[in-house]
Order: structure tokens, then sequence, then C-alpha cells
């Protein structure tokens, strides 16, 4: 190699190497650099891993270092690590198998034929030993990571499934990421490993820091698990394996938090099971899943198409159908006035398609579809058969009917305000009933305003009922912001605290874009109110939360405080002017069709007002004030 420098103190320097002006050289000092890192035993080998590894970030595609052998060192090392804990232990070696498996991970997350190469080069057997956790989690991590790239590609996939024990060992890591993260780093701030600590904070942090980062690596941990898994999840042949009940009851909870939306977290892995006839089964059988993926399909995050997936595939299939029709119908009504979810068009039509052959296909006795079942499926079904009489009536009568429905509400209003709670509710129903299909802003006010009547007459699953079905009409689509409010404090009435957080922190940023004056910023804070929920969900929501219970971190007594007084929503009621009218006669607005355009938030948005760990390290966000939601 190349002589170092003379300013340079580490003879045959890879630093050095590269700024050899010659590329012939240059590649060939390289080569001999690869070849001969894993016998070397000098001090200041990390340096140039660590140098690799923000190489390998920043240009994950290149090809020059997998050319000249970058994979065959990286496994070297690995081996070198897990062989020699007396070189492992020297100098700052503890580094390396961390970076050479993180810089095997990013050179094979895009280039299939970069992952080609890697499994050519030996690199599964010692990734294999990092998942097995030979070192600690931290390795795990990065091991899972790029066994999941490799198991993405075709071509790649067999040579990580002829390893069985990687599928059971993610399965494993999955279930336990978060408690082995919260019980081998995060609870003992006094026995963190010195390196994990540098790790995580690139060693610019301090306490705070690092288990801030430490909840992000390990919702990482378990979202890659879960990758990997998903992967061999596409394989009918592993789903025996994947679907046993203690593993499937737990995967609509995998949800990495709010550091990790780009995931498809566990829903994506039971959409990918569900698509199986052979994972269906297992999935229709499983306690409590069923009504989870209602839960997500009428939440407002990114995974609810995938539970409306799973939802309609188990009912399509004959030998489901009757297992999850009673759970799943009422959750689907509500849902079946969307029209666009993301790349979904008209989901809202393949619902009541789906609801509509369910009740042809059932027979009687033991597959029999119950009568409260029947007579929701009718109802959804006559509103579109409502619909398309509407369509044929003259503009005037519509304008009657929309008018008397006007009229109604306004007594509802007048009722609620005089306490008469009950009352109003009824009026808004008949209003309901009154008015126009194709009137949404007026029927999106009406159901919001029921929701809130369901809210004080302690009805939480009515007032969310409602709360969707204003949501789904709404365009676009779960931006309501005084629905997704109500539908957060009913969702912490029956305590699910994830969709209640969720639903919190979308109404905090629809309240800073609206320009409804009850909803709108003042002095750029959040309205007390919300900020209370927020930080109560993110506790009961927090992502080390059952580990912490498990050993004793936190305790379990509820927050302080009544959320639901007139304090939470005082504000005046909510009204469709009367302009809309006009505005639903024009020929290709709410009338047609909403506009197509996609409804997925702002995740950004979301990550910057509660970031990870924001619970345990005192939540203080000051993004508006508002004494009215």
């Amino acid at each position: 190699m190349e002589k170092a420098s003379p300013d340079c103190p580490y003879p045959g320097c890879f630093f050095c190497v590269m700024k050899e002006g010659n590329p012939s050289k240059r590649r060939s000092s390289i080569l001999k650099f690869f070849r001969e890192l894993p016998s070397q035993d000098d001090d200041g080998q990390v340096l140039p891993i660590s140098g690799l590894w923000n190489t390998a970030m920043a240009h994950p595609n290149d090809p020059e270092f997998i050319e000249l052998g970058i994979f065959e060192c990286m496994s070297a090392l690995i081996w070198k690590g897990l062989k020699n804990r007396r070189w492992l232990s020297h100098d700052q070696n503890i580094y390396i198998p961390y970076y050479a498996a993180h810089i095997i991970g990013s050179y094979t997350m895009n280039m299939e034929e970069f992952a080609e190469s890697a499994v050519h080069s030996g690199v599964i057997p010692p990734l294999v030993e990092l998942l097995r956790g030979r070192l600690t989690w931290v390795e795990q991590r990065v091991a899972v990571r790029a066994l999941g790239h490799l198991a993405t590609y075709a071509s790649t996939f067999p040579s990580v499934a002829s390893h069985g024990e990687i599928l059971e060992l993610s399965i494993q890591l999955a279930m336990s990421s978060l408690e082995i993260v919260y019980s081998h780093f995060y609870q003992f701030v006094d026995r963190r490993l010195s390196y994990h600590c540098d790790l995580l904070t690139r060693g610019m942090g301090g306490v705070e820091m690092e288990s801030r980062k430490a909840e992000e690596w390990a919702s990482q941990l378990q979202c890659w698990s879960l990758q990997l898994i998903n992967c061999f999840a596409f394989k009918s042949e592993f789903l025996s394996t994947i679907c046993k009940p203690e593993f499937l009851v737990k995967l609509p909870g995998m949800w990495g938090g709010l550091v990790n939306e780009t995931s498809p977290a566990g829903i994506g892995l039971l959409r990918t099971i569900c698509h199986h006839k052979l994972g269906r089964g297992p999935v229709a059988s499983c306690p409590g899943i069923i009504e989870a993926l209602c839960n997500i399909a009428c939440s407002s995050d990114d995974w609810q198409y995938m539970a409306i997936d799973c939802l309609l595939w188990l009912l399509q299939d004959p030998s489901t159908c009757h297992k999850v029709i009673d759970k799943a119908v009422p959750a689907l009504v509500d849902l079946a006035e969307i029209s666009t979810l993301g790349d979904h068009k008209k989901l809202g039509d393949s619902i009541v398609n789906v609801l509509q052959e369910c009740t042809q296909s059932q027979g009687t006795g033991r597959n029999s579809v119950s009568s409260r079942t029947k007579d929701q499926i009718e109802e959804i079904v006559n509103s579109r058969h409502r619909l398309k009489w509407e369509k044929n009536m003259p503009k005037e009568d519509l304008h009657i009917k929309q008018a008397a429905a006007l009229v109604v509400k306004l007594e509802g209003n007048s009722l609620f305000s005089a306490g008469n709670i009950s009352g109003a509710a009824s009026k808004y129903s008949e209003a309901l009933a009154l008015c126009p299909m194709r009137s949404k802003k007026e029927r999106v006010v009406l159901y919001s305003n029921r929701a809130q009547c369901h809210l004080l007459l302690q009805q939480p699953l009515a007032a969310i009922s409602d709360a969707t079905r204003a949501l789904c009409i709404h365009n676009p689509v779960n931006r309501h912001a005084k629905s997704l409010w109500r539908r957060a404090q009913a969702y912490d009435m029956i305590g699910l605290a994830k969709e209640s957080l969720l639903d919190a922190i979308l109404f905090i940023n629809e309240c800073s874009q609206s320009t409804d004056p009850d909803l709108s910023l003042r002095q750029n804070k959040v309205p007390d109110y919300a900020e209370r929920l927020v930080k109560k969900q993110m506790r009961a929501a927090w992502l080390f939360r059952d580990a912490a219970v498990k050993h004793g971190g936190v305790h379990c007594d509820g927050d302080g405080g009544d959320i639901y007084g007139q304090e939470t929503d005082d504000s005046e009621w909510e009204t469709a002017s009367e302009s809309d009218m006009g505005n639903d006669d024009q020929g290709n607005g709410d009338w047609k069709n909403e506009d197509e355009r996609n409804d997925h938030y702002d995740k950004a948005s979301i990550k910057g007002m509660v970031p990870s760990g924001c619970v345990k390290h005192g939540y203080n966000v000051q993004l508006m004030e508002d004494d009215e939601p």
C-alpha cells in the first residue's frame, strides 16, 4: 500500500490512499487495503471503517468498493470480532462489527446486484451470528436491517431462507426487542455501555439524548425485524411458522411509535398474511385481532388502508367470513362513504360491494349473519340507493330537502345550548335523514355535532362512529379538525391511547392551518386541553411502557384531571353556511366526486411536534394556544 502522508500517524492510511490522484494506483491500493485489513491488529482501525460507513450511507449505489472487495472485508471483520474477544476489546475495535454490518446493509438496500455480490461474499453467516445476539442488541439492529435488505430480492431471498433460524430469530426479536433495549440500556443509566452511548449520539449528547435515540433505535429494531418477517410471509410455506397465536395477537400493537412513520409495522405484516388463504384462517381465529383491525381501519393514520384490506379479504373468504362479519361490519359501515384513501380509489364502493356479497352468501345456522349485522348492511345499501334516487330528483326538490335539514339542525343546536343533549342528538339524526347525500359539507357537520352529543352522554362508541363518518365524508379525508378532536376524546374514554394520540396530533396540525377563528392559532401555542391529552396519551402509548411496567419502571395509575368537561369543547356550535348549498349545486363539486388528492398527513410536522421520547423528557411544545377547539 502507498505510504501515508508525512503528517499522518498511521502507516498505509486509508484516507491517504483515497487522496491518490492516479485512479489505477488508487484502486490497487484500496483492493490491497480491503484484503489486508482483517488480518491486521494495528490501532486506529475503526477510523477507516467509520469513514467507509459514512461513504456507504452517502453513496449506497456506488459500485467501486463492491468491486474491490468491501463485502469480503466486512464479513471477515465481523467474524474476527465474534471469535477474537481480545482484539474486540482492544482500542476502539468494539465499534467495528457494528459499522461492518451497517455498511453491508447500506450497500444492499437499493441494488440487487450488490446484494448478490454480498451473498456470494459470505455475509449471511456472520450476520446470523449477530442476529442471535452474540454481541449486543446494537449489532442485532444492523444485522436484521442488512438481512432484511438481502431478503427483499428474489435472487437473494433463497440464500437468506436457507438459514432456517433467521425467521424464528426475527419473530423472537420482534416480540422482545423493546424489552431488550429497555432492560439493557434505557432502564439503568449507570450501566450503559459507553460505546452504545457514543453510537447513539455520535458523542454529542447527554443522558436525555441517549434515551431518546434508544427509543428510536428500539423502534427500528422491531420494525426492521417485521420487515424481514414480511419477506418470508410472501411465501406460503413459511406461514405456519409465522402464524402462531402468541405472535399474531401482538402484531396490531407493533406500530413503532412516531419515529418510523414509513414502516408498515405489524399491520403491514398482517396484511401480507391475510393476502394468503393459509394466513386468513389463523388471523380470523386469533382473539382480539379483528377488534384491533377495526380500530386501525377507523383511525387516521397511514396504515388505515392496510387494516381495511385485511377486513375485506377476511370477509370475501367463505372460510373466514362467518367468523369476522359481526365484528367487522360496524367499522366498515362507518367507512362506506370514504372515496379515495391514498392510492385506493372508490374504496367506499368496494366496501359496500363486499358487504352486499357477504349477506347474499351467508346461509342459515352456525354461519348465518346476525339480524343486527344485516340491518347495518341494509342501512348502508339503502344509502347508496338513496344517492342514486337523488341524482334523478329536480334540483328544486333537493334544495327544499337541504333547507329542511338546515332548519332541523338549528333546532338541534338550540336544544344543545339549552342542555337537552339527547334531544339535540335526535334532531341531528332527523336532519341527516333529510339532508341530501351529496351535501357533504352539511353532513360532516351533522355527524360531528352528533358525535359531541354522544360524548357528553358518555357513549364513546357512538361518538367514534359518527366522528369517523364525518372524517370519511370530509374533503380531504381525515382532516376535519373538530371531528378529530371529538374522536380523540372518545378513544381516550375507552382506553385506546394510540388512536387518541394520532387524532389529537392531527387536530393540532389542522388547527395550525385553519382559517376558522374557533380553531386558528393564537400566539403560536398548543391549546392547553390538547397538550394535556397528547401528554397523557404519549405516556400511555410510550414505546417502552409494557417493558417498563414489567420491570417496575412506571406506575399504571391514570392521570388526574377532567378532559371531557366544558373546557374541552365549549366552542360555538359548528354550522355549515347556507352558502354551501350554492356550492353543492355546482356541476363537478361534492355532488359527483371528492377531490382525489392524497390524504396522507404531513408527517414531518408530526415528528417535529412530538419527537421520540418527548413524554419521558417533559414534552413542552409551544406551537399554539387557543381557548376553544
